[in-house]
């Protein structure tokens, strides 16, 4: 396989043909999102490289300080993922989301002696919103996951009713769509906030530390009328 990867790469014009058959491929064998990542996880997938490193400790960094000068007390997250993250934020009370059977059972495990923290299977969990009620609601290189269009429209529903204060996303926000791998779309979500949740506004953004690393920034929100 290495063997080829080289052949191809000498030839740029076949290497962008052979990934548009690549990508195609892979498009006819995907089933869904929630699919998708159960067996990523199940098959020993971590979070990525957005979770670990440098740029792990750049979110947990804007994380951390946003919960401390707020007095957040509850935080809730939509997309855990492994843990990996969340081993560096500095939350009094965590509840933890995942579509992954096989990583909410994970962080349970690995975090079960943390009574300060929380998972549930996601959206299965989710009926009773009340039980889930926070006063911030983060969602970290999740949006651009989500494929489906009623898939993205109930997480970005669930994601703003779930808070009583604040809503953090890390993400790309464009339309732009270009041989995405299967399980990637990328959304303008900062547009469908606009037409949908008139109650919230958007009171910073900041730029990634690591833009060559990642394409997400952080786009922070805030309910409107909040004291």
């Amino acid at each position: 396989m290495d063997k080829i990867r080289t052949i191809i790469k000498r030839f740029p014009h076949f290497e962008r043909i052979f990934r548009k058959i690549f990508y195609f491929i892979k498009k006819l064998f995907f089933q869904d999102s929630k699919s998708w990542w159960e067996k990523f996880y199940s098959g020993g997938g971590n979070s990525g490289a957005g979770s670990y490193g440098v740029l792990a400790q750049f979110k947990a960094q804007i994380i951390n300080d946003f919960v401390k000068k707020n007095k957040i007390k509850r935080v809730i997250e939509f997309g855990c993922g492994d843990g990996n993250q969340l081993s560096m934020f500095k939350i009094p009370n965590y509840t933890g989301l995942d579509v992954s059977k096989t990583i909410i059972q994970k962080n349970i495990k690995y975090f079960r002696k943390d009574k300060t923290k929380k998972f549930f299977l996601y959206p299965e969990a989710f009926d009773n919103t009340s039980f889930f009620k926070t006063d911030l609601a983060i969602s970290l290189d999740v949006i651009y996951h989500i494929i489906e269009d009623n898939a993205f429209n109930k997480y970005m529903k669930d994601l703003f009713n779930s808070s009583k204060k604040f809503v953090i996303i890390y993400s790309s926000n464009t339309n732009k769509n270009s041989l995405n791998p299967p399980h990637v779309k990328h959304r303008e979500f900062s547009r469908w906030i606009n037409s949908n949740l008139n109650n919230w506004e958007l009171i910073e953004k900041i730029k990634n530390k690591y833009p060559h690393k990642s394409f997400s920034d952080f786009f922070i929100y805030k309910k409107r009328n909040l004291k």
